[in-house]
């Protein structure tokens, strides 16, 4: 996974960026394919916005959170990725492939 963080109105401290690549690694875990994330903190007066836009093959996927501290709205942001990127996985799987009651012979 290719993470690249960039600050609007913040500087991203080393803190900062290696808490957010502790928690898309995390994020990372539940996708086999490669992905490129953009991740973008801004600060909007008190309250502080962590977004983030996922680049997966076939899909572009973008979350954003809010909250009064960073730390805290970047934890909601990779708790949204993660949901997003399971809920993307079972679309892309194929649900019909099972053994069902019409292809044995025991229908009817």
């Amino acid at each position: 996974m290719r993470i690249d963080i960039s600050g609007h109105q913040i500087d991203v401290t080393p803190a900062l960026r290696d808490y957010v690549q502790d928690k898309f690694a995390r994020v990372s875990r539940h996708y086999d394919h490669h992905l490129d994330a953009r991740v973008i903190l801004s600060v909007d007066k008190l309250d502080q916005k962590a977004e983030a836009t996922l680049s997966t093959p076939g899909k572009t996927l973008f979350a954003d959170a809010i909250a009064p501290d960073m730390y805290a709205a970047i934890d909601l942001l990779s708790d949204k990725l993660d949901r997003l990127l399971v809920k993307q996985k079972e679309k892309m799987t194929d649900h019909h492939r099972g053994e069902s009651a019409a292809r044995s012979d025991s229908f009817g």
